[in-house]
């Protein structure tokens, strides 16, 4: 017996429904681990060159009452597997001479070298709320030309059925950093427009595929032809999405702690992406048209 998208497909909207619930309560509550791009604050980025414990830190920071700061051990580019010498601190906005005194506790510490801050980065909260329009905006831009375009490609069901798979897309990000508390910064939202459009190329595949065989359309069900059009682009789709995950998955592993939250981005809305497209597309275009055609049979009949 073959498996059928079309057959599974109440399964498959029960699923994405239940994903984008979670993603729209994660922004509603605000329950999404933000950056300091959006929250405003201070990123210090130190190599401390040796073992350390998260406690020597706090030990640390606690004079300056940046005790319960946020902490991440990671490992520099190249370091073998456990071996996590350098440290992010992520702390209210500090000036340049807080900065500089927390640094000096550390040197004295650790006994580092000057060169021991990789990075310093200090975002205030006025333009960590204009991030926020802007990636709002940037998303709404995007959908809008997304829906001419398709509306002037294909027609406007289409368009409008590719930018509810998107809403998904977008929202099912969300829920992933969301369940695994990965930081949302700038680069997360570089990321969900890169796979809003990695993932409507694979939607238009498939509508492309509905359309030609539209036009061939003999008395076979819309069903069928959608199903048919689907196992049609599905080896393509397939490939696309395995030959893009191992890059995503060579840069996440070996691009450094700065790519990791980019790339954590990329490679989940690629998956995700490309089960919107298999199984989301087709099916929600052939509910809106056989309930189109079941409206203007009625009207004939009467």
């Amino acid at each position: 017996m073959k498996f059928s998208v079309v057959a599974v497909r109440n399964y498959a909207f029960a699923f994405s429904a239940l994903v984008m619930l979670v993603g729209l309560l994660a922004l509603v509550t605000g329950g999404l681990n933000l950056g300091i791009d959006f929250t405003g604050g201070t990123l210090l980025h130190l190599n401390i060159g040796r073992e350390f414990t998260l406690e020597e830190v706090r030990q640390t920071l606690k004079p300056f009452g940046l005790e319960g700061s946020s902490l991440q051990k990671v490992g520099e580019l190249g370091a073998a597997v456990g071996e996590q010498q350098e440290l992010l601190i992520r702390t209210p906005s500090l000036e340049a001479e807080r900065q500089a005194e927390v640094f000096t506790a550390f040197r004295e510490r650790f006994a580092l070298q000057e060169d021991a801050l990789l990075r310093a980065e200090t975002v205030g909260p006025i333009i960590g709320g204009e991030l926020q329009r802007q990636a709002l905006w940037a998303l709404l831009l995007a959908s809008l030309l997304m829906v001419i375009y398709l509306t002037i490609r294909f027609e406007f069901r289409f368009a409008i059925v590719a930018i509810i798979a998107l809403l998904h897309d977008a929202l099912a990000i969300v829920t992933f950093f969301y369940l695994f508390r990965l930081e949302v910064n700038s680069p997360f939202v570089a990321a969900v427009l890169t796979t809003l459009g990695y993932s409507v190329n694979a939607t238009i595949i498939i509508f492309d595929r509905i359309r030609e065989n539209l036009k061939g359309r003999r008395k076979e069900a819309l069903s069928v032809l959608v199903e048919t059009s689907v196992r049609q682009s599905l080896v393509r789709c397939v490939n696309s999405v395995v030959t893009t995950l191992l890059v995503l998955l060579v840069l996440y592993i070996f691009g450094g702690v700065t790519l990791q939250p980019f790339m954590a981005a990329m490679i989940a809305g690629v998956v995700l992406g490309t089960f919107s497209s298999v199984f989301l597309a087709g099916p929600l275009w052939l509910i809106w048209k056989e309930a189109e055609t079941g409206r203007k049979t009625k009207a004939r009949t009467a």
